[in-house]
């Protein structure tokens, strides 16, 4: 399957308080989920974390597979992650760069997982830093041949967010090929080339003040 998905969660804007309500979280979480962040791994990563961090892989699956699959629907408790891989002696950093961007994510600490929706097998990687987790979804576990980038701008407007997103992720493909970023009938971000679809899959997300990229190339 040739796709892609990713998404970006700004950790300063979620209500901690509503996060740990069971009420809320049951509706992202299964239970075997739940029960998994009381394993010792998880002991630098606090609950509220853990939750939009599986929110932020279950996006970037949907958005995997939306491409593939028009019908899917969002149900976060369909999406079942596991084999979470967590960096040895992995505690949350502030992100002190602008924009970070990078082919693949070896040399690159992140959380990996497994996500199982339905028959599907998919494979995450995760970055997570004091404000923000970013998450790309492959259906692979070799990351080589996807492109990512990370950026904070300064306005949280969806307009702006949007344009800086798309923005962004064409100047990062500008020494490759001459594009411009579309929709197709769906709804979904596409590649166009003289007005003509590429086939190289892209996935674009926003939070607040930070915006996110990915794309196989």
């Amino acid at each position: 399957m040739l796709s892609t998905g990713n998404d970006i969660v700004s950790l300063n804007a979620i209500n901690v308080t509503c996060t740990k309500q069971p009420n809320f979280y049951s509706k992202i979480l299964t239970p075997t989920e739940t029960a998994l962040y009381k394993q010792s791994r998880f002991a630098n990563i606090p609950f509220e974390v853990f939750v939009w961090l599986l929110w932020s892989i279950k996006e970037s699956a949907f958005k995997f597979l939306q491409r593939i699959d028009a019908d899917i629907l969002f149900t976060p408790v369909k999406f079942v992650v596991s084999d979470v891989q967590i960096p040895f002696g992995f505690t949350l950093s502030g992100f002190e760069a602008i924009k970070l961007t990078g082919i693949g994510f070896n040399g690159i600490p992140t959380i990996r997982s497994t996500v199982k929706f339905g028959d599907h097998i998919l494979y995450s990687s995760s970055l997570i830093y004091q404000e923000f987790i970013s998450t790309v979804v492959n259906g692979a576990e070799d990351f080589s041949r996807t492109h990512w980038g990370i950026k904070w701008i300064d306005s949280d407007d969806t307009e702006i967010q949007s344009a800086e997103v798309r923005a962004f992720l064409i100047d990062n493909l500008k020494d490759n090929i001459s594009i411009s970023i579309g929709k197709n009938p769906l709804g979904i971000p596409v590649l166009l080339k003289n007005n003509q679809e590429l086939t190289i899959p892209v996935s674009l997300s926003h939070h607040e003040y930070y915006i996110a990229y990915s794309f196989q190339l």
